[in-house]
């Protein structure tokens, strides 16, 4: 696990579990890379794209019920994979 997802955790474990939690990306405007973003969460999840000014960029903020920190840190390790993410 990276030093980022490291500190990420330490924060996360002050907080009670489960509870909702927004994931924000940034993805290159690709219809495959936005599958593949959108595909990490269920369809339960409120998911919200907005283009950026020059079209380019989409973001990314996904609101979904986590049980716990391991499954947003794996959510994040998972979406780690994705070429060109960038995650908030």
């Amino acid at each position: 696990m990276d030093e980022v997802l490291v500190r990420l955790k330490v924060q996360l474990d002050l907080q009670e579990w489960p509870d909702v939690y927004m994931f924000k990306f940034i993805v290159p405007n690709d219809s495959e890379r936005l599958a593949q973003v959108t595909a990490l969460f269920n369809e339960s999840s409120d998911i919200v794209m907005h283009p950026s000014k020059t079209g380019k960029y989409i973001s990314v903020s996904a609101k979904e019920l986590m049980l716990d920190v391991d499954s947003i840190l794996e959510k994040y390790e998972q979406a780690a994979k994705i070429n060109g993410l960038i995650a908030l």
